[in-house]
């Protein structure tokens, strides 16, 4: 059985900042084909569909689609706040490498 991804507090906290869960949105997380690394990460809002896997916390939801799910085992979904940027990053530990822009992975 595969443990689902994990959301953090800060995560959730930023969401109902941007008011994303009053909008009727969630934060979709989804993997793709694709990036320098063979996989990357899709991260927008977006409204859920009936056959998400729903994570919850302060009133936000947290999407993730079924084909996307196996690749998100066990990660977490945190969201950073850096001089660079603020951004919802991904903490995955079924990618065996990655590329220094974050989103972009292999498995």
């Amino acid at each position: 059985m595969q443990i689902p991804p994990k959301v953090t507090e800060r995560a959730f906290e930023r969401l109902a900042e941007i008011g994303a869960g009053a909008q009727g949105q969630a934060l979709r997380v989804a993997v793709e084909g694709g990036g320098c690394s063979g996989f990357q990460y899709e991260i927008k809002l977006d409204d859920p569909a009936d056959d998400d896997v729903v994570l919850e916390g302060h009133g936000e939801k947290v999407v993730i689609d079924s084909v996307s799910l196996p690749f998100l085992a066990n990660a977490t979904i945190d969201f950073s706040e850096e001089l660079i940027g603020a951004r919802f990053v991904i903490d995955n530990p079924n990618a065996t490498s990655s590329c220094g822009c974050g989103t972009s992975f292999s498995i």
